[in-house]
């Protein structure tokens, strides 16, 4: 189940806040700070555990960094360096994917804009290059590309060659038109797109992924663009060709839901084609908690790859209607052959990101993008 930083949509029982700030790990952060001279571990220890229980997952960072930042140095520069000192050792340079770090080690970016943003923005981020090699600081880049946009651009220019690919990995997550749960930046969103062309041949995972997250950010904003550069990374072959392939779908996944025919067209899928389709759904009406078996017929009048999703328009007690994209399969059809593409879609009652409410639902299939057929289901 995915989580926000409030820690909020978590299954029953299990709290994501708790588990990445409780006396382990803050017992942790104190012995590394413990190696400053005059850092009172026991004392920050208290201190941090005494204000958590009340405060929400980025209230508890904030309040890690307030703890750690009333021993430190109170001028900017060595703070930063104090900072440094107490880091553990970088992240593997050897893995390529899935390595975020560990919460507990954002309070250097959070120091970072605090006391250096403002009137030491070169010493804040080379902290945030040293710092983002031990957990992420794409929350921490963003104030620094509204506040010294050019300053921070020359940095990242120099950083899509560092060495260490969570400082690659940081060019590109950090500049996301829409980063999930952080601030806006007010970047053009098509500045970042350099960057984009020399990571998109990254050859670790962590970084392809981001680059393809923000490709799908860009799609909102700027989808020709986005395909067009595709087709010419495509055309540059500096990329594995399975990687590519799957960078291209990853950052089209939402450009395909809406039904963009460029990037359709990428992927090779046509549209405006002739061809017959229609739905059944089973059992109707269903039941909440029961699953709904979606039931799509096709005939083409030429082969044909068909890339087929389904949306269903839920009902709501209010009269207005709110509509999910679902996938549903692909295929390749031949000429005059009929072929009929099944799911079974359960409808989950009591769901942490919607409820279902009794009542008559639409479902509408999308090939290529295109609607071309329609049933309605009764949910009770």
């Amino acid at each position: 189940m995915a989580r926000g930083p409030d820690g909020k949509g978590q299954a029953q029982g299990f709290s994501l806040k708790d588990q990445l700030f409780n006396a382990q790990t803050i017992g942790d952060l104190a012995g590394e700070y413990a190696v400053l001279p005059g850092f009172d571990a026991a004392r920050f220890t208290s201190e941090a555990l005494a204000g958590m229980a009340s405060r929400g997952l980025l209230e508890r960072l904030d309040w890690l960094a307030d703890c750690v930042e009333a021993q430190l140095p109170k001028r900017f520069p060595a703070m930063a360096e104090a900072l440094e000192a107490a880091m553990p050792p970088a992240l593997s340079p050897d893995k390529s994917d899935e390595d975020f770090g560990r919460f507990i080690h954002a309070v250097p970016g959070i120091l970072a804009v605090r006391h250096g943003l403002e009137d030491h923005p070169d010493r804040a981020l080379d902290l945030l290059e040293t710092a983002t090699q031990r957990f992420s600081m794409e929350f921490y880049i963003r104030p620094f590309l509204n506040r010294w946009p050019d300053k921070t651009l020359a940095r990242l220019d120099r950083w899509v060659d560092h060495e260490h690919y969570h400082v690659r990995r940081l060019v590109s997550e950090g500049t996301r038109p829409r980063l999930p749960w952080a601030a806006n930046i007010d970047l053009d969103p098509r500045v970042p797109v350099r960057f984009l062309d020399a990571l998109h041949a990254d050859p670790t995972r962590y970084v392809t992924r981001s680059v393809a997250n923000h490709m799908n950010d860009l799609t909102r904003h700027a989808p020709d663009l986005v395909v067009d550069r595709l087709r010419m990374w495509a055309s540059e072959k500096r990329q594995a060709p399975k990687e590519l392939d799957w960078m291209t779908r990853h950052a089209l996944r939402t450009a395909i839901k809406r039904g963009d025919p460029g990037a359709l067209g990428l992927l090779g899928y046509v549209q405006d084609r002739e061809l017959s389709a229609s739905v059944e759904l089973t059992p109707n009406p269903v039941a909440i908690g029961d699953a709904l078996q979606i039931a799509v017929s096709l005939v083409a009048k030429e082969d044909l790859s068909v890339l087929v999703d389904y949306r269903i328009a839920f009902h709501r007690p209010n009269g207005r209607t709110g509509e999910k994209v679902f996938k549903l399969k692909s295929a390749k059809l031949k000429r005059g052959i009929p072929v009929t593409l099944t799911k079974s879609h359960k409808l989950k009652g009591g769901a942490s990101t919607f409820t279902l409410h009794p009542g008559p639902h639409r479902v509408t299939v999308q090939i290529n993008g295109q609607d071309r057929a329609m049933a309605k289901v009764t949910l009770i």
